[in-house]
């Protein structure tokens, strides 16, 4: 298959998933300096970016992050860590779900991470996904607990928030529109702070 065929493929899965969504001068600006190209990295790799297309069309490696408006295919510099911890991309699923010990929520996460739309993480390893989904329910239920606003809850409340603020990059506003509302950085960390300021 054509290389320009994978890649509008790709394109157009792309898009299936996060909706046909404009990419802003801002959101490229900001998507340029977090991410990669994906033709860029399997270079610097030695792997054929066409082979990599493939993997991702068949759900064996996420799809790109985002795509700039001039249709590059932006990746996290660390796409292939996990495939190297796992042992290659055929094991990769099976060792990345074997991280949950409950075998159907595994697949759900395995799902989301195929969608390429962990971009809420600045490294997307099982641990990080664990960690952000244990900091934002807690946040979410400290934020409405009775003891609300003494000190030591305050102190609880910012750790948390502040460790969840060293996971997550700032997003952009394509985010916004792909997610259909606010990111998880908009409503556990700067709607947090604002509601309840550090004393």
């Amino acid at each position: 298959m054509p290389e320009t065929d994978l890649k509008q493929q790709l394109a157009e899965r792309f898009r299936e998933v996060n909706g046909d969504h404009p990419m802003t001068a801002a959101d490229d600006a900001y998507v340029s300096a977090q991410f990669v190209v994906l033709e860029d990295l399997c270079a610097a790799r030695g792997l054929d970016a066409d082979a990599v297309r493939r993997l991702m069309l068949g759900q064996r490696l996420p799809l790109p992050g985002y795509l700039r408006s001039d249709g590059a295919e932006m990746v996290p510099a660390d796409l292939f860590a996990l495939v190297d911890e796992a042992g290659g991309a055929e094991q990769l699923e099976a060792w990345f779900t074997a991280h949950w010990a409950d075998p159907v929520t595994g697949k759900a996460e395995w799902n989301a991470y195929l969608s390429g739309q962990y971009v809420c993480l600045h490294s997307v390893t099982p641990a990080a996904v664990q960690r952000k989904d244990h900091l934002t329910t807690a946040i979410g239920a400290a934020a409405n607990e009775p003891h609300a606003s003494s000190a030591q809850w305050l102190e609880r409340l910012h750790a948390l928030v502040d460790e969840l603020d060293t996971l997550e990059p700032a997003f952009t506003a394509y985010d916004r529109l792909r997610f259909g509302g606010p990111t998880s950085r908009d409503t556990c960390i700067d709607a947090i702070r604002a509601r309840f300021p550090r004393p």
